[in-house]
């Protein structure tokens, strides 16, 4: 699967109509997605490998301000926004890490993880984290 129709950084302007850390629901009243960026979620889970993909808030804690795929309904959702929070958390803290005193700290555009069943990619930018979840089998 190709993921060049997702920006590696998605310089997309989402503009909230309320505060995203209490946003949980994909209702109308959640952040306005500009229709490029609906094109391609809407794209995105067309493809037969996507099991689904997480729109979550960059604030703590992480919350799901979308969703798609029943991959990640309910509690499981839940979890895979808490671990895909933490991946990212994790990961910068690392970067910082190795910058040590330099003040250019490099910063996340995209991962990509591969385990034995899925693929996960995230791409995050400064307010919200975007992951997808890919069966590569497919």
């Amino acid at each position: 699967m190709s993921l060049k129709s997702i920006p590696s950084n998605p310089a997309f302007p989402l503009s909230q109509s309320h505060d995203a850390q209490n946003t949980v629901s994909t209702s109308a009243s959640g952040p306005h997605i500009p229709a490029e960026f609906e094109q391609t979620l809407t794209l995105l889970t067309s493809h037969r490998s996507v099991l689904g993909y997480l729109l979550l808030s960059r604030s703590q804690p992480v919350t799901i301000i979308r969703h798609s795929g029943v991959v990640f309904e309910g509690e499981q959702g839940r979890k895979y926004a808490q671990a895909v929070g933490r991946i990212v958390e994790s990961v910068q803290t690392g970067l910082e890490e190795v910058a040590g005193d330099s003040t250019d700290t490099d910063e996340i555009r995209f991962m990509r993880i591969r385990t034995k069943r899925h693929e996960i990619m995230i791409s995050p930018n400064e307010r919200f984290l975007l992951a997808v979840l890919h069966d590569p089998a497919t």
